[in-house]
């Protein structure tokens, strides 16, 4: 058995200015912005709400989510016996395609609630 969740809500910014990006979406969400990496600023709001993180990207912008897993390889099986598909293999996450084509990732759990909150599944 393993479990998973929604983790987070990706906010993909094709952009050179990661912090305006993250300046305006916290105002828009009510959040509380800190930076964590040249890439990446993690949106603060309510525990109960996933989390947004703006990322700076290459392509064009976008907004795709990370389903969260205690056990990478098996969400990733149980995801493709739903219809999804591997796009790519990344050190820590793999990129997916949901049946009609919208990106998202698994990654490793992250959340200290993700026991709480998360899906049993098998």
């Amino acid at each position: 058995m393993h479990k998973s969740r929604l983790g987070q809500i990706i906010i993909d910014c094709q952009t050179d200015d990661v912090e305006r990006e993250a300046a305006f979406w916290a105002s828009a969400l009510g959040a509380r912005p800190e930076r964590v990496a040249d890439r990446y600023v993690w949106l603060h709001g309510k525990p109960n709400e996933p989390q947004v993180i703006i990322q700076r990207v290459e392509h064009e912008s976008r907004v795709h989510i990370d389903i969260e897993t205690d056990d990478f390889d098996a969400e990733v099986r149980r995801l493709e016996g739903l219809g999804a598909g591997v796009v790519e293999h990344r050190k820590r996450w793999v990129v997916m395609a949901a049946p009609s084509g919208q990106r998202f990732c698994v990654v490793k759990k992250r959340r200290p609630d993700f026991e709480e909150h998360a899906n049993q599944w098998g």
